[in-house]
């Protein structure tokens, strides 16, 4: 195993290697998913401290789960682990205004100061407030991520390229509606969303993005005092470089978007890979799951549901590609209905278009 960092901050332990969203998703669904409104709220629980625009909600001792409901694009929730003299950050946000407001509502929960950021994949959601930390934050990855934000040109790319379209797409007809609107309140409400939006996409035509400063191939431990932190890279699934945070001692894992409460992004999925993936993260000794987005978990049923959505996903959507459809056709017509017991943002027949488009591609590359 190898790494590259920085300055080399004190308390940590490479160990050896281990056994072997959403994204942007927005306006960006297909027919069957509902579209993507921000973060849900946590399950209840451990206490609650909301700031102006994040709310930490207590999961363990020194261990927080964040998220939000501000008209501010955020991107992923985080885990914050607190410890004897820092703090680690799980993910930091979609732009660097995002990340220089959760560090603002950290002072809330603890005066400590973040020495160490995860990147638990690439994707701008959970990677674009890296620029704000400086040489004295250890930003770690696995080394594709590194590798993907220095040179695979992530502004310009999916998923940030729809995510900005959508955004953009949103602001005239607020407008008109605040032309039409004859309540005082609600007109204020509707200006206040288009000057977030606005601001949003100022930060994110702006972004400067910024890979990690150290990077592991396929497990590194840090140490807070007793408490022992191990980031995993257990296998190909969302991306080519996901990131699990593994507590052994909380029994609490923070799976980014490699495991969400609900259906995931999957415009860079390695889907077959992503299954083996799940099974490995399934044999980790955990009780509580905390999610790139939605909410807390705690049941391995829902990691096999998600298994069996994939592979349902692959049959149906090759089927579709065996009768001549293109992949929009097919991201329309694929029925994968009988999940939504499980994930209730399956409405009806259809799927992501970008998640069907990735598919068609990976059966291209499994082809040759």
């Amino acid at each position: 195993m190898r790494f590259r960092m920085g300055a080399m901050a004190a308390l940590l332990v490479v160990a050896f290697p281990v056994a072997s969203s959403v994204a942007g998703q927005g306006a960006g669904q297909g027919a069957g998913q509902a579209a993507g409104q921000g973060e849900a709220t946590p399950q209840q629980g451990g206490a609650k401290i909301t700031g102006k625009v994040y709310t930490f909600q207590k999961i363990e001792e020194g261990v927080y789960y964040t998220t939000s409901t501000s008209l501010t694009n955020t991107g992923g929730n985080h885990a914050i682990i607190v410890g004897d003299r820092d703090v680690i950050l799980v993910d930091d946000g979609t732009t660097p205004a995002a990340a220089r407001a959760l560090l603002e509502d950290l002072k809330m929960v603890t005066d400590k100061p973040v020495r160490w950021v995860i990147n638990t994949h690439f994707h701008y959601d959970h990677t674009d407030g890296n620029s704000v930390f400086g040489p004295d934050v250890q930003i770690i990855g696995h080394e594709y991520v590194r590798h993907a934000i220095a040179d695979l040109d992530v502004a310009h790319r999916e998923p940030l390229k729809t995510t900005m379209t959508n955004m953009a797409l949103q602001i005239q007809p607020l407008r008109q509606q605040i032309v039409e609107e004859k309540i005082f309140e609600r007109r204020a409400a509707l200006l206040k969303q288009v000057a977030a939006i606005q601001a949003d996409l100022k930060e994110l035509r702006a972004l400067k993005p910024t890979p990690p400063n150290m990077t592991y191939t396929s497990q590194m431990t840090l140490r807070q005092g007793q408490r022992e932190v191990q980031l995993l890279f257990l296998g190909r699934g969302h991306t080519q470089g996901d990131t699990v945070v593994f507590l052994p001692k909380e029994r609490i894992v923070c799976t980014g978007d490699l495991m969400e409460s609900r259906l995931a992004y999957m415009g860079d999925a390695m889907f077959d890979e992503w299954i083996t993936t799940l099974d490995a993260l399934k044999k980790l000794e955990f009780g509580t799951v905390l999610p790139g987005h939605g909410v807390p978990f705690h049941e391995k049923s829902l990691i096999t549901a998600f298994q069996n959505y994939l592979s349902d996903f692959m049959t149906k959507v090759a089927d579709l590609r065996k009768q001549g459809l293109s992949a929009d056709e097919a991201a329309q017509k694929v029925d994968l209905t009988s999940h939504k017991t499980d994930f209730p943002q399956i409405l009806g027949p259809g799927a992501e278009v970008r998640g069907v488009r990735r598919l068609y591609e990976w059966m291209d590359e499994r082809a040759h």
